[in-house]
């Protein structure tokens, strides 16, 4: 799995008209991924069904941006969030991210969908990268782990009441 691999600092890309799709269950294990999905990422579909979506998740994530992705969907609510991504042999690539609930008949929650595009650079660049940077710096402050995600989630509170608005506008007028 992507954990045990080192970081490499190369940027994988994907084209415009292409989307990562993939799917998972209530707790978040691959049901579902694309060819898109496998081929920028490195998988395998054996690799990846059954497995944790978090195998691609890459530790220079802010945690308090899955922390609010899962409090979002987990609530039956629609996200969008810009994502960096592990690949398998330790490349990263970013994303546009839009993660929604699927639904059975009855309307009840049975898993999560995930569709996503190539992130706008400018926005990265501006915006994203040095607020993630900012988290990820306010969250290592702290020796404990959980403190460490209370303290950035905060910073994100403070954010979005500084400029009154709630996560998905602050994301859309970026």
């Amino acid at each position: 799995m992507a954990r045990d691999t080192s970081l490499t600092g190369v940027e994988q890309f994907f084209e415009e008209n292409e989307l990562i799709v993939s799917k998972t269950d209530l707790k978040g294990n691959l049901t579902y991924c694309n060819d898109v999905f496998l081929r920028i990422a490195g998988y395998t579909e054996q690799e990846c069904l059954g497995k944790p979506h978090s195998m691609i998740r890459h530790p220079q994530m802010p945690r308090c941006v899955f922390g609010l992705l899962w409090e979002t969907i987990q609530d039956g609510r629609e996200i969008f969030a810009y994502v960096m991504n592990r690949c398998k042999n330790g490349d990263h690539y970013w994303v546009q991210a839009h993660v929604t609930p699927s639904r059975d008949g009855s309307g009840n929650i049975v898993g999560y969908h995930s569709n996503r595009r190539v992130p706008d650079r400018k926005i990265l660049e501006d915006a994203i990268m040095p607020l993630y940077k900012d988290l990820l710096v306010e969250e290592q402050k702290h020796s404990n782990r959980k403190s460490g995600l209370e303290a950035s989630r905060s910073a994100v509170a403070n954010l979005l009441q500084d400029r009154n608005l709630e996560y998905d506008e602050f994301i859309a007028t970026l």
